[in-house]
């Protein structure tokens, strides 16, 4: 019996609204999602925000996937108010510095092809409101942040405010990663 078997894993995708907490306030993941037994989120997808994100009753895990000394990829969609420049793409791939003595550590990006607004950006760190944080360095604002992978997990057809189950394949190749 592998470990996995044990426990329960979700990919869900958090409509915009919704507040990754289990504590008792509007709102909360764990009401949105209405699942017959207990669950963590693993890690935090901020209120404005929208995507994919785990959920599991294994509290062992989560932090093997969330903490950014394990360099775990999260890939995100992002809208800007303003079409985007070379030059901010360049910057926000070297890291930025929001404050507070924050530098962010480089990340891949891309400009999306055909869309003057819109750019793909892959983490490993998992600062609060890092995304919205770096582009207002640059005067930019995030209309729409979607995440759309954790490591190899993808957010794929779901639909807003659906979960599945993680597969078998996921599952396995998640505990090599992260055992």
């Amino acid at each position: 019996m592998n470990n996995y078997d044990t426990h329960t894993y979700i990919a869900y995708y958090k409509p915009k609204g919704i507040v990754c907490t289990t504590e008792k306030t509007e709102g909360n993941i764990i009401d949105a999602i209405r699942f017959e037994k207990a669950l963590l989120p693993v890690g935090r997808l901020d209120k404005d925000s929208e995507g994919l994100i785990l959920l599991t009753d294994n509290a062992a895990i989560i932090n093997r996937i969330i903490h950014p000394d394990f360099n775990h990829e999260k890939e995100y969609i992002v809208t800007l108010n303003l079409p985007l420049r070379n030059q901010f793409l360049k910057q926000m791939a070297e890291g930025v510095d929001i404050g507070e003595g924050i530098i962010t550590k480089p990340c891949k990006i891309k400009a999306e092809p055909n869309a003057r607004r819109i750019f793909r950006i892959i983490l490993t760190q998992g600062i609060n409101r890092q995304i919205r944080r770096m582009c207002a360095v640059f005067d930019y604002q995030v209309i729409r942040l979607q995440r759309i992978r954790i490591m190899h997990i993808q957010l794929g057809n779901l639909k807003t405010g659906e979960w599945r189950y993680l597969s078998d394949d996921e599952l396995e190749l998640l505990f090599a990663k992260v055992m």
